[in-house]
């Protein structure tokens, strides 16, 4: 985790492969905006009704944006637009690891998907993807709405430090993802997701996020899961709680 080489290898676990045809059908995704040679990420192929907002969801450390389909699916039933945005360095997508370069085209990215959308935007970040997404949201000129946040943490050194108590971890660790300080300025609204028996971000790093956010901002525990498993534990139900608690917080935010 130290050392600018030691730390990629051991936080990055990029996918380098792109899904087959066959597996874009089964996912129901395509690539976005167009692709394979110029994608940034994937959307969905399925007719949505009435759109309530697109949905831009950055993806956790390992694997590719394309293996969260479940995504599209989940949030697409109950209304929403869904990207899966991809990371430089992942799939075939050139670039570095870190988190100065996922954070630039994180906003290259949200600022897209303004123009070809519209509002309301909102962002989704799981693990990794909670300090993309909250990297992002420091760009006050980006039009974000409102922002979900799984299994997140408040700095990554703080999870370090945690991890290696006796290192000095912001001497040793180039990429700090600091949460609480990439998100003092958003006005929008906030969930945070916290998972029960998380054993690689224990749900006390997200509870010291929640507790630093101001503004509108309203937590969920997902009872009895960890860190991988919690989408199983997680009803259609339960996502459209979150997503309504978004969608009206924003709303009145900008009215």
């Amino acid at each position: 985790m130290f050392g600018c080489d030691l730390q990629t290898k051991m936080l990055y676990y990029p996918g380098t492969s792109l899904p087959s045809e066959t597996e874009l059908a089964a996912g129901q995704i395509r690539f976005w905006p167009s692709g394979p040679a110029g994608y940034r990420g994937f959307t969905g192929t399925a007719e949505i009704g009435k759109c309530q907002g697109t949905v831009i969801v950055f993806h956790g450390n390992a694997g590719t944006a394309s293996d969260r389909d479940y995504y599209v699916s989940i949030l697409g039933s109950i209304g929403y637009r869904v990207i899966l945005a991809e990371y430089p360095g992942y799939g075939t997508r050139e670039g570095a690891l870190g988190e100065r370069s996922f954070v630039e085209d994180a906003r290259v990215t949200v600022r897209l998907a303004s123009e070809s959308y519209g509002q309301p935007l909102f962002l989704l970040g799981e693990s990794l993807g909670c300090g993309v997404a909250a990297g992002a949201a420091a760009d006050r000129s980006l039009p974000i709405d409102g922002i979900v946040l799984i299994t997140p943490w408040d700095t990554l050194w703080a999870v370090a430090k945690s991890k290696f108590p006796f290192l000095p971890v912001r001497w040793l660790m180039k990429d700090g993802y600091d949460n609480i300080e990439n998100l003092k300025s958003f006005r929008g609204p906030i969930a945070v997701i916290g998972a029960e028996r998380d054993e690689i971000i224990p749900i006390r790093h997200a509870v010291a996020l929640f507790e630093a956010l101001r503004g509108h901002r309203k937590m969920w525990t997902i009872k009895g899961a960890g860190h991988n498993d919690w989408p199983e534990r997680v009803a259609t139900g339960q996502w459209r709680e979150i997503m309504d608690f978004i969608e009206e917080e924003a709303a009145e935010e900008n009215s």
